[in-house]
């Protein structure tokens, strides 16, 4: 338990943070992922590459510092963090590892004047306070997930039973529990985590499952990625017929209790959790859904045959289609062409803007979506979006 005096030594700590967060926690993972291989399948080398992950956990720390007194201020944040720590099943005996390395980070950082033994002191009893609630929010997600029916805990066997190309770089791998016994009913946009070796080295990555939950099998869609290890491997290596171990599904992007009218909107990739949500949407009643998709062009687009027999099969469900440029040869002509208006949204949205809006897609995209749907005036609190990655700020 923090003292009062520890507590107003770590709100002392946030101008520091503020200026050079960023900093240390790069520092942090350098000092980690260096001396710790067995934590380093928990983290994409190339989100840390790119600075994506060092920023977000400044930004977590940054929260966590500003909210110390009132941590249930922290909001999504902290669930954001508790799936995707069980979506790569980090467990308890790897807390002690990033709490020494955080905190001999912070004095290398910072310096011995300003981290003082007070101040390390103080950082050590608020990282085991915030160690001590994921921990305890994990296991009973553990817990929960390893009694549901069709649930497992830790790695599960599944073989890839089809691998289907839906564009010229999204592939389907469609994943049968080697067990043959059920699947969990997971929430539609909800991911999983996938454990590979790839080269002898081991490495984990999340990804969206693109279909609707069904109690026999689980379908992901993956975009190859320039570079990228995981997406490079899957295409490439893997085949119908081999076997991958698979974490439990996680994740809080799913679908509000509410009937109101329901708004997708996606780019690129980002489709993949939103046709999960639409496909158990249109299965489960008449809930009227407006499904936007944005596309560089015809070549890359994905499951255009699923959304065309969608729209034909159901007449609550209005598709539409945007190219970043012409396609004289595509077999769908696209709704519009360039990148995403408030013109276009306006005129596809339902005539109510009481509605629930989803959006996934590049980060530039979704800022872009999400001050669109405030400025028409969709309720800030029915506007709802996920990062692929590290969370950032979304401006």
């Amino acid at each position: 338990m923090l003292t009062e005096a520890q507590t107003a030594i770590i709100k002392a700590t946030v101008p520091l943070l503020e200026t050079g967060g960023e900093a240390l926690t790069t520092h942090f993972y350098k000092i980690m992922l260096s001396e710790h291989p067995e934590v380093r399948p928990l983290f994409n080398q190339a989100n840390q590459a790119s600075g994506k992950q060092p920023r977000a956990l400044a930004n977590s720390v940054l929260m966590y510092a500003r909210h110390i007194d009132n941590l249930g201020a922290l909001g999504p944040v902290a669930a954001q963090i508790i799936n995707k720590h069980v979506a790569l099943q980090v467990l308890p005996e790897h807390y002690p590892i990033v709490g020494s390395c955080l905190l001999r980070a912070i004095r290398e950082v910072l310096g011995a004047e300003v981290a003082t033994d007070a101040v390390i002191d103080a950082w050590a009893a608020a990282y085991q306070q915030l160690a001590d609630i994921l921990i305890g929010a994990e296991s009973k997600v553990y817990d929960d997930l390893a009694a549901a029916k069709g649930g497992w805990r830790g790695g599960r066997a599944f073989r890839v039973a089809r691998k289907t190309p839906e564009s010229s770089e999204i592939t389907s791998f469609l994943l049968e529990p080697v067990d043959g016994a059920a699947v969990v009913d997971f929430l539609p946009g909800q991911y999983i985590g996938l454990q590979l070796m790839v080269e002898g080295q081991e490495i984990r990555r999340n990804y969206s499952l693109s279909a609707a939950p069904n109690g026999r099998n689980l379908r992901i869609s993956v975009k190859r990625e320039a570079g990228g290890v995981a997406s490079n491997h899957l295409h490439d290596h893997v085949h119908a017929g081999d076997t991958l171990t698979v974490f439990p599904p996680a994740g809080e992007f799913t679908l509000s209790a509410a009937e109101r009218p329901l708004v997708l909107i996606s780019g690129g990739v980002g489709i993949t959790p939103t046709l999960a949500m639409a496909e158990a949407t249109l299965y489960a009643g008449e809930r009227p859904i407006t499904f936007i998709h944005y596309a560089r062009n015809a070549q890359v687009r994905a499951f255009g045959h699923v959304l065309d027999g969608w729209a034909k099969q159901f007449p609550q469900f209005k598709a539409y289609l945007v190219y970043d440029t012409e396609n004289a040869d595509a077999d769908r002509q696209p709704d519009a062409i360039g990148y995403a208006s408030a013109e276009q949204l306006a005129a596809w949205l339902p005539e109510s803007l009481d509605v629930d809006a989803y959006f996934l897609g590049p980060k530039a995209f979704m800022g872009c979506i999400k001050q669109h749907l405030e400025n028409l005036g969709v309720p800030a609190g029915q506007i709802h979006w996920e990062f692929f990655g590290p969370a950032e700020a979304l401006a």
